[in-house]
């Protein structure tokens, strides 16, 4: 059996009592975290990884049938939680990472204390009257752009998802990280995300949760926040000022505000 640790290059910082897991949304790496981190490693142990297929996990890892949906991210996420032993994990999930760890938390409550949501969404496509973002049309032109040129796709997408254009350092950063790894892989992972509907499942989700929503997300409109929350048992929902897909990195003061305002730190 593949080393978990190894597979998924998981990384455990800090020596609090409690333990704070970050995962990272689609085409990014556990070095998104970055500029988060130091505010939670005094207090925490605090806990990184890569999904396989993403930064330097490992990519013989990869099974095409397993990573077919979320159910098998989430069950690595679950086997890092076995793997290290811990308990009353506070689950931090950028995107469509907030869906991974809601799914891993359904079928282990007793593994999670909290789950902190940032942009997330547990649908992607607009239906009937729900409202997700985006028409089947156009998943289906960003999955070919991606299949003819990748690079094109990698630079049009870190521009609209950033939505910072004032920082673009951040949007550069957001492609290099699209094409740091297997295009098919990413391609794979980008249909698995946007073609997902996790909205049954939200009935299921027991344990309290934060959404945390930008205030202008060109990925995820706040119509979704909105709908999670009132979806989601146990769930405080906080609109940020900060725009874009990527508060972490583009306004990571004010989402370490809200999380701290949320699990009571100083």
């Amino acid at each position: 059996m593949t080393n978990v640790l190894a597979r998924n290059n998981v990384k455990v910082l800090g020596e609090g009592e409690k333990t704070i897991i970050f995962g990272h949304g689609f085409g990014c790496s556990q070095s998104m975290w970055r500029l988060m981190v130091p505010f939670f490693e005094s207090k925490f142990r605090v806990v990184l990884f890569d999904y396989v297929g993403s930064g330097k996990s490992d990519l013989t890892a990869y099974d095409p049938e397993k990573y077919n949906s979320l159910y098998g991210y989430a069950q690595d996420l679950i086997e890092i939680i076995e793997e290290l032993e811990l308990n009353n994990v506070i689950f931090v999930g950028h995107s469509v990472s907030s869906m991974i760890g809601m799914l891993a938390s359904i079928k282990h409550p007793d593994y999670f204390e909290s789950l902190i949501m940032i942009g997330p969404s547990p649908r992607y496509l607009n239906d009937e009257a729900y409202i997700g973002g985006f028409e089947v049309s156009d998943v289906t032109e960003l999955l070919d752009l991606m299949e003819m040129n990748f690079e094109g796709w990698a630079s049009f997408m870190s521009l609209l998802a950033m939505k910072n254009p004032e920082k673009p350092m951040l949007a550069q950063e957001l492609e290099k990280s699209f094409t740091a790894v297997d295009a098919e892989i990413t391609r794979q992972f980008a249909k698995v995300t946007f073609l997902s509907d996790h909205r049954e499942d939200l009935a299921h989700s027991t344990v309290p949760t934060l959404i945390i929503q930008c205030s202008d997300d060109s990925v995820v409109p706040i119509e979704v926040g909105e709908f999670l929350h009132s979806h989601l048992k146990n769930s405080t929902f906080r609109l940020m000022e900060a725009k874009g897909h990527y508060p972490h990195l583009s306004h990571h003061e004010e989402t370490v505000r809200l999380i701290n305002e949320y699990l009571l730190l100083p």
